[in-house]
């Protein structure tokens, strides 16, 4: 495993984290769907289907992470949405949800950690 991956498997325990202290169940972590990509975590938050993007950054790095969910990205992780819901036969009763926690890592002191709703 190289740096960057592990600074992002980091960052994925802690959003599971965070979401579990939320009062949300994780399902899965790190879902894949052929060639249309990867669901960093896959959780459910009473009857509603999350489907959650993780992005770590450190101090300093070029982008906040809160800033990485593109028109581009968005619309991959509707298709990776999609493709959860054919994979387990139907949508939830509540519906589905595209979340993004978002993860600062300074150089000193405790992780940032910040979870936005509804972001896709």
């Amino acid at each position: 495993m190289n740096a960057r991956s592990a600074l992002g498997k980091y960052g994925e325990s802690l959003a599971a984290r965070r979401l579990t202290e939320a009062g949300m169940t994780v399902l899965e972590r790190n879902w894949r769907c052929g060639r249309t990509g990867e669901i960093d975590i896959v959780a459910r938050d009473g009857e509603v289907l999350v489907l959650c993007e993780v992005k770590t950054r450190r101090t300093g790095a070029f982008e906040h992470p809160m800033a990485a969910v593109t028109p581009e990205k968005a619309e991959r992780l509707r298709r990776l949405a999609a493709c959860w819901i054919h994979a387990q036969g139907g949508a939830p009763p509540g519906g589905v949800r595209i979340d993004l926690v978002g993860v600062v890592l300074p150089r000193r002191g405790a992780p940032v950690v910040e979870h936005a709703r509804g972001v896709a």
